[in-house]
């Protein structure tokens, strides 16, 4: 491993951004299974939702703070992501209201190809439990292929009503909540960022996610983000190696690669321009280390 890996590598695992490690669940610590939540399904669940479409569970005009939500699906191990896995989402409105009638803010996405997921919709309002509020939450029902399906619920850090409610409160046991409450950082565009990984029963495959793969390369940036023609992308390599850095739409389709040569250790930099009928909507820049695929990054074009 080269001096700048050493430098620089555990400062990118720890950052609160959108620039996720692939290989960030091989530590026994952070492999958990995810877990159920103590309220279950909850009496506002209505079946048959529609796919979501452009990845929006919220139309644009709904009322409320803009929130993404994205990550992987791993198997049990954590040594292989699960693609198709079907993802019922459902929560309140901002006024903390649910849709009991229709299907506002309601809706199945999927993870693709490589076990992404992502949705944009609405931070969702708080509504009276009893005699005090219950937190923001977003609720879920995750079924892979062929395996039981998962029904919890999402929580946000610093929510104020978490240490009082009865299920985000559970720090331990079959309800514990501690790895669904997740950190929201605000994006260059304003809008709440947030990324939650499922760990969850099911039929996995490999896209070299070990660490043997992880400290020969890592994207450190990619902006701006939210981009409309050009976007930067700066990347490090750790030590000589056949590198490519390639661009998948949210179904797992590869739409470019922006570049592939053999590289010494060194940071480097390449812009991709996108082709002008390329859709809106989020995209996935992947850095590929000897045709494993070791970290990637979420951007969006407008």
């Amino acid at each position: 491993m080269s001096l700048l890996s050493v430098a620089v590598f555990p400062t990118i695992l720890k950052s609160e951004n959108s620039t996720v490690s692939l290989s960030k669940k091989n530590s026994v610590v952070d492999c958990d299974q995810s877990s159920e939540d103590l309220y279950g399904q909850g009496p506002f669940y209505t079946a048959n939702a529609p796919s979501v479409q452009n990845n929006q569970l919220a139309d644009i005009s709904e009322a409320g703070t803009r929130i993404i939500i994205s990550g992987l699906a791993y198997n049990l191990e954590c040594s292989e992501v699960i693609p198709n896995i079907e993802i019922d989402i459902w929560h309140a409105n901002d006024a903390g209201d649910y849709d009991n009638i229709g299907y506002n803010l309601r809706g199945k996405t999927t993870t693709n190809s490589q076990g992404f997921y992502v949705f944009e919709s609405i931070k969702p309002g708080l509504y009276l439990n009893g005699a005090t509020f219950r937190p923001s939450h977003i609720h879920f029902k995750i079924t892979p292929p062929g395996f039981n399906t998962l029904i919890t619920q999402l929580y946000f850090q610093g929510d104020p009503y978490i240490p009082t409610d009865a299920a985000a409160s559970i720090t331990s046991g079959a309800f514990d909540a501690t790895n669904r409450i997740i950190p929201l950082v605000s994006n260059s565009n304003g809008d709440l960022e947030g990324t939650w990984d499922i760990v969850i029963d099911g039929d996995g495959v490999p896209v070299g996610t070990n660490n043997i793969y992880l400290d020969k390369g890592i994207i450190y940036s990619a902006s701006p983000n939210p981009f409309i023609d050009q976007i930067e992308i700066s990347y490090g390599v750790f030590q000589k190696a056949k590198v490519g850095i390639s661009v998948y739409d949210i179904s797992g389709l590869k739409v470019a690669t922006v570049d592939e040569k053999i590289l010494d250790p060194e940071k480097y930099s390449v812009s991709w321009k996108p082709h002008s009928n390329l859709p809106k909507g989020h995209y996935f820049i992947s850095i590929m280390i000897n045709d494993f695929q070791v970290h990637y990054t979420k951007v969006i074009r407008q």
